[in-house]
């Protein structure tokens, strides 16, 4: 007896980063339906522009990816954007920055298997939906009811730190992974909160930054406290010590001229005096 092989119809592949929709897609723009403050592009700018000599010496191969209001695909779904979460901004380590030659468009987790250390988003409410629990089930009528963004984090992503910054009263909690669930982190005694992986505390920092008035912003410090600065911030640094540095020049060349223009107003006796050697003042 002979057995006839048919054809099998096979599913179609996993979609990579090319073929979901990227940043700009209709997940980011349902997520921020109740509309972006102007605060988070500059925030996410001083996080990545602050942090990133810190990240290169922690990869010295520039295997590391950083994502600003970028999906995260972490199950497939249609429409696609429905399996996605967008934090405002997030850091994996030991990947490409680019794949296949190409600008990151999205993060595929069923693709690269490794998790961001952090994930963090800036509230502009009263952070309800970044708390949101709810887990992903199904209503009565079969509907599949969508998940919260923290239980996402916490129970299928299991990203090891995620914070949350509340724009609207300056205040930042940081969680950490532990046990199966995120633990509420306790700040240290600078008010920072200790990212080891990186190397780096995270915290509020008063001041301005581009043409934004003075204000709270998220900001990397090192572990000893050390505020982790911008390019802009090291640039007006350096402006800063040299000026400094040619301010002291003066001070010191016009001291010297002062005591020449004095010493000349002096008797032989009166330098003697003084233990000056005249031959030495020529």
């Amino acid at each position: 007896m002979t057995q006839t092989l048919t054809e099998t119809t096979l599913p179609p592949p996993f979609p990579d980063h090319t073929q979901l929709p990227e940043s700009d897609g209709t997940f980011v723009f349902a997520e921020r339906a109740g509309g972006k403050n102007f605060q988070e592009h500059p925030q996410s700018l001083i996080l990545t522009d602050s942090i990133n000599s810190t990240l290169q010496q922690l990869h010295s191969d520039g295997q590391y990816c950083i994502g600003q209001d970028c999906g995260i695909y972490w199950r497939e779904t249609d429409p696609p954007e429905k399996g996605a979460e967008a934090p405002d901004w997030f850091y994996v380590p030991d990947v490409p920055p680019k794949l296949d030659g190409e600008i990151r468009r999205s993060y595929v987790l069923w693709r690269e298997y490794i998790t961001p250390t952090i994930a963090l988003e800036f509230a502009s409410g009263d952070g309800s939906e970044e708390r949101d629990k709810t887990p992903l089930s199904r209503s009565a009528t079969g509907k599949v009811i969508k998940p919260g963004k923290f239980w996402v984090y916490e129970r299928v992503m299991r990203i090891p730190y995620y914070g949350i910054y509340q724009v609207s009263n300056g205040t930042l909690e940081v969680y950490h992974f532990a046990n199966a669930f995120y633990e509420k982190i306790t700040p240290n005694e600078r008010g920072h909160y200790p990212i080891t992986p990186m190397q780096v505390e995270l915290g509020l920092w008063q001041g301005a930054f581009l043409n934004n008035p003075e204000q709270l912003w998220l900001r990397w410090w090192d572990l000893d406290g050390n505020l982790l600065l911008t390019g802009q911030e090291k640039a007006q640094q350096e402006r800063q010590e040299k000026e400094q540095a040619l301010q002291q020049l003066e001070q010191e060349q016009q001291k010297r001229q002062r005591l020449a223009q004095r010493l000349k107003s002096l008797t032989p006796e009166q330098l003697q005096a003084l233990g000056i050697d005249t031959e030495m003042l020529g």
